[in-house]
């Protein structure tokens, strides 16, 4: 579980993002952290079991995002993000592949996965793959359970105007002008404050798997 501290000092980093507050708050970042650590290490355990493409000794450590903000080309120099980030990869840890994602922030934690942004040579490779057997993905994200949990995977990001490569005559247009292949669920604060909170947050990840599953096929 995600312990009631580690949402305190996030609460409280969002009014006091300055190093001298984080400086003086270092103990209790550092809590915080260890917190979401340990969480990330039974995440991974349990994930491995859905996914055998996660490798179970993966450190959890090096899982966890870093707090501290790449301000060089941001107008906002706050030096600090107000959240927690978990990512969990799939395939090689440095290779660009499907993944699952876990936002924690006061009010706004949220679950994702799948591929967000893919690089030039990987959106192809994708969109080759949905052109190909784009029954296989439909079947995944129009599953009703899979829509109560994320909702419309085809309202995110898309192009303007339809690839280069296809015809904006084929049925599956509105898929193939996808720039990213993302399930989002929302996370209330209660449900990682319970005592199961990692099992729960793996059972969403679950209905997630298919879709990584899919991703990665089209990047063998």
């Amino acid at each position: 579980m995600i312990q009631r501290h580690t949402f305190d000092f996030l609460k409280e980093l969002v009014e006091n993002n300055n190093r001298e507050w984080f400086q003086a708050n270092k103990e209790r970042y550092e809590a915080a952290r260890d917190n979401v650590i340990e969480f990330a290490g039974d995440w991974i355990k349990l994930m491995h079991k859905i996914d055998p493409n996660i490798d179970d000794k993966l450190d959890a450590k090096k899982c966890v995002m870093r707090i501290y903000r790449d301000i060089r080309f941001s107008k906002n120099k706050t030096p600090y993000k107000n959240n927690f980030g978990v990512s969990i990869p799939t395939k090689e840890v440095k290779a660009g592949r499907a993944e699952y994602f876990l936002h924690i922030s006061p009010g706004n934690s949220f679950i994702a996965g799948g591929y967000w942004m893919p690089e030039n040579n990987h959106l192809k490779a994708i969109r080759q793959e949905i052109d190909y057997n784009a029954d296989d993905l439909k079947k995944i994200i129009d599953d009703p359970e899979f829509k109560g949990l994320f909702g419309e995977f085809r309202k995110q990001e898309q192009l303007k105007s339809v690839p280069r490569e296809y015809s904006a005559e084929n049925e599956n247009i509105e898929l193939l002008k996808l720039k990213s292949f993302v399930a989002f669920h929302q996370l209330k604060d209660e449900d990682l404050l319970l005592k199961d909170a990692v099992t729960a947050v793996t059972a969403i990840c679950s209905k997630i798997y298919p879709l990584n599953v899919f991703l990665n096929n089209a990047l063998v």
